[in-house]
């Protein structure tokens, strides 16, 4: 959870690094928290029958949406890559498999030009 309320913290800091704890643990959340919302908009009665959800699911998707995509640019600057490799997901079926791949790939162990390992770097929440 705290790695989900650091994200958080980070609103819209598109620049350093991300460990791949940090981005799939803010992944694991965000994605309970969704299905949370989906389920309270189904018992709530205000989904919409033709999508499965509603509003709540949408104000929640809106208000992490930003964070997401900055905790995926900085998980990508962790293995080198530059934030603007995350529109590898348009490219159907094989730009969203290369894009999990670069995400899942292991950080650069030294420096790099986005800078210091986020490994060796304390982590304070």
């Amino acid at each position: 959870m705290n790695w989900y309320l650091k994200v958080l913290k980070q609103y819209a800091d598109f620049n350093g690094r991300a460990r791949r704890k940090e981005y799939w643990m803010y992944f694991l959340f965000n994605m309970l928290f969704a299905i949370v919302a989906m389920i309270l908009d189904n018992v709530l009665g205000i989904a919409i029958e033709e999508v499965g959800y509603g509003p709540l699911y949408g104000l929640y998707a809106l208000a992490v949406l930003i964070p997401g995509l900055a905790v995926c640019v900085r998980r990508l600057h962790d293995v080198g890559k530059s934030g603007w490799f995350i529109l590898i997901g348009m490219i159907p079926l094989i730009g969203a498999i290369w894009l999990i791949v670069l995400l899942v790939t292991e950080g650069d162990q030294r420096e790099n030009k986005y800078g210091q390992n986020p490994k060796k770097i304390a982590i304070r929440f």
